[in-house]
C-alpha cells in the first residue's frame, strides 16, 4: 500500500478517481494495522498479568510487533495525510 501510495504522489498527471480509490484503500489499510495493533495490545496485557519466566520471549515479541505496528501506522498515515491534500487540490482544480 505505501508503495501505491508513493508511485501516485510521484505521477504527474494521476486522475481523482485514482487518487480517492488508493485513498479509501489506505485508510481502509490503516484501521486494520490499529485492529492489529489494539489486539497486540490486549494480549500484553494478558501475558502481562500471568507471567512467569516462560512468557519473557512472547513478551519481547509482542514489544517488538507493537513497535512495528506503531511505525507502520504512523507511516501509512503521513502518506495518507500528503495524498489527501493532492486530493484536495485536484478537486478544487475541477471546479
Amino acid at each position: 500500500m505505501t508503495r501505491q501510495i508513493e508511485d501516485l504522489l510521484k505521477a504527474h498527471d494521476p486522475t481523482l478517481a485514482s487518487v480517492e480509490d488508493t485513498l479509501t484503500e489506505g485508510y481502509a489499510r490503516a484501521l486494520a494495522l490499529e485492529a492489529e495493533r489494539l489486539r497486540i495490545e490486549r494480549r500484553l496485557g494478558e501475558v502481562a498479568r500471568s507471567a512467569t519466566g516462560d512468557e519473557a520471549k512472547e513478551l519481547r515479541s509482542l514489544g517488538s510487533r507493537l513497535r512495528s505496528a506503531d511505525g507502520e501506522i504512523a507511516a501509512l498515515r503521513a502518506l495518507l495525510g500528503t495524498l489527501h491534500d493532492r486530493a484536495r487540490t485536484m478537486r478544487a482544480a475541477a471546479r
